[in-house]
């Protein structure tokens, strides 16, 4: 029987809803809402969350429907008041989910990457990653433990998915009312705020409730200035995901004694030493100055950045069809490119060879689809020959690492 995966169509949907939010800031002239090398990273490490949630996302039912046929504590019926409870329950676990993840450092590492954006837009929404995602779920077993049948969990996260993504706007002012119910894009605004009054505040999804309980609710006063009170200096797709998983090594390597190595793992990113991260940025060579780029450097990550959402697209439609073989080379492609991306926002010449090792990539997957796998050998040569007799890195360099110096 014919089926496909009628979630992809969500991809689409959001990058409408995202260019819309754009030409309402251009409308309005709010520039600062967006800024293109910061939306471009959004953009790359949603699509590498959805992606790989691709590998996943029968696993986590799995788990689910594993601790409610094992260990479920209550039969809860499928009543509509008992849909109202999960969404409160759901909320609930989320609060605190999501407070934990500006508590212990290491699962700030896997949630520092949605706060990293210095601009507040719904393509901000898009940055989660793989191993949050995989937290995240972890903490959502207590609802099947309790006795919430999987289906309804399932179903209740994709609606508290759905609306948590429209509450990373700026353009929608304060609601009245409905501040004192509902987490609005006001009130979520705070949260991504790096100002000291606003830090650790407001962790619920969708209701304002728990915050308020837990004493960790905070209405907008000043407008908010967003991102890391601490701003990485980079938009590399590898460096944003792990930059501070290897803060938190370092940390850990430093430390004196079983309490203080502890501390580097499970204490709070507040008390996280400050000077670790210059030190990292400089041997990672991450604290070099951002340039403007011109026309042909964006045209060109655009054109990646298309393909890659195309990919994703048809790849989440038609998933159940496709073999490992065709998945693993999607995935490292696809993983591949927004590296790359990251790359040319970040101008870095060994762009150069992961270019030829996509290309080598291309050319390998395709010989064997045809049962000629013996062929791959000859783009090797070919870019050989190509480097020793035009240059082919200099040509590299000079058309697509081609830049104009920042106004």
């Amino acid at each position: 029987m014919f089926s496909v995966n009628y979630l992809a169509f969500a991809i689409p949907a959001f990058f409408l809803f995202v260019y819309i939010e754009l030409k309402i800031a251009q409308y309005k002239k709010e520039s600062s809402v967006f800024k293109y090398e910061s939306t471009v990273a959004n953009f790359s490490v949603g699509i590498a969350e959805r992606l790989l949630n691709l590998f996943m996302a029968a696993s986590f039912y799995q788990v689910y429907n594993w601790v409610y046929t094992n260990y479920s504590i209550f039969e809860i019926p499928n009543r509509w008041y008992v849909w109202v409870l999960l969404l409160w329950a759901t909320d609930l676990v989320w609060y605190w989910y999501h407070r934990l993840g500006h508590e212990i450092n290491f699962l700030w590492a896997a949630h520092i990457v949605h706060h990293q954006s210095e601009e507040f837009n719904l393509s901000a929404a898009a940055r989660i990653t793989t191993i949050q995602a995989i937290f995240r779920n972890v903490f959502w077993c207590i609802l099947p433990l309790v006795g919430f049948h999987p289906n309804m969990i399932i179903t209740i996260l994709l609606a508290h998915g759905a609306y948590s993504f429209f509450t990373h706007t700026q353009l929608i002012g304060k609601i009245g009312w409905l501040e004192n119910i509902l987490i609005t894009p006001s009130l979520h605004g705070v949260h991504h705020a790096s100002d000291e009054k606003y830090l650790d505040k407001n962790y619920g999804d969708v209701f304002v409730f728990w915050d308020k309980i837990f004493g960790t609710f905070q209405t907008e006063e000043e407008a908010p200035k967003y991102g890391l009170t601490h701003p990485i200096k980079s938009y590399s797709f590898l460096w944003q995901h792990f930059h501070y998983y290897l803060e938190i090594g370092e940390a850990y390597k430093r430390a004196n004694g079983f309490k203080a190595k502890c501390n580097a793992l499970f204490g709070s990113p507040a008390l996280m030493d400050q000077n670790i991260r210059p030190i990292l940025e400089e041997k990672y060579f991450q604290n070099s100055k951002r340039k403007s780029s011109k026309f042909k450097f964006k045209t060109y990550a655009n054109i990646q950045l298309g393909l890659v959402v195309v990919i994703l697209t048809i790849t989440t439609l038609f998933y159940s069809y496709l073999q490992f073989i065709d998945s693993a080379f999607i995935l490292i492609l696809v993983l591949l490119t927004l590296i790359n991306i990251g790359a040319l926002l970040e101008q870095r010449k060994w762009i150069y060879y992961l270019e030829c090792f996509r290309l080598i990539l291309i050319f390998t997957y395709t010989f064997y689809n045809f049962n000629h796998f013996e062929f791959a050998v000859f783009p090797i040569i070919a870019l050989v020959i190509l480097e020793r007799t035009i240059s082919l890195s200099k040509i590299y360099t000079k058309y697509v690492l081609y830049y104009s110096k920042a106004k």
